[in-house]
């Protein structure tokens, strides 16, 4: 199982580095989108279909939190996934972030095996590709 995904950080060395290490860690991607800013990343999002976010907190025009408030307000960005990756340590803008409807955090610098069990972990995927049984709905479907 391959996702698409939305790199958003004003670094491109930074998208590079997100964008290579997201490759090491053996998550299957299909399409990687970038962004420099969380405008941008939402001009992506109202054409193309992504899985999960990853997303840098501090950017000119729009940052990261305002990018994810934005998404919780909107019907369809509301169920993606977004993952924040930043270099601070606060954790108060880390719960911040939470708060507002991050579903991951990874301080940078990260290593492709936290990324693997993050995104892993946020969209609801097991090790080996699999989606996870909710434990809520074990019953037949009806369709």
């Amino acid at each position: 199982m391959s996702f698409n995904v939305l790199i958003v950080d004003d670094s491109m060395s930074m998208r590079s580095v997100i964008r290579r290490v997201v490759e090491m860690s053996g998550y299957k991607v299909d399409n990687c989108y970038e962004a420099s800013n969380g405008l941008e990343a939402l001009s992506i999002l109202e054409d193309k279909w992504v899985d999960l976010v990853i997303s840098d907190i501090n950017m000119p025009e729009m940052d990261g939190m305002e990018l994810v408030s934005r998404m919780r307000k909107d019907d369809v960005l509301r169920m993606i996934p977004v993952v924040i990756v930043t270099t601070e340590g606060n954790e108060e803008r880390v719960r911040e972030a939470f708060e507002l409807g991050a579903r991951g955090y990874l301080k940078k610098p990260f290593l492709p095996e936290e990324c693997r069990r993050m995104f892993l972990q946020v969209i609801g995927v097991q090790e080996d590709g699999e989606y996870a049984e909710d434990d809520e709905d074990s019953g037949d479907l009806d369709f």
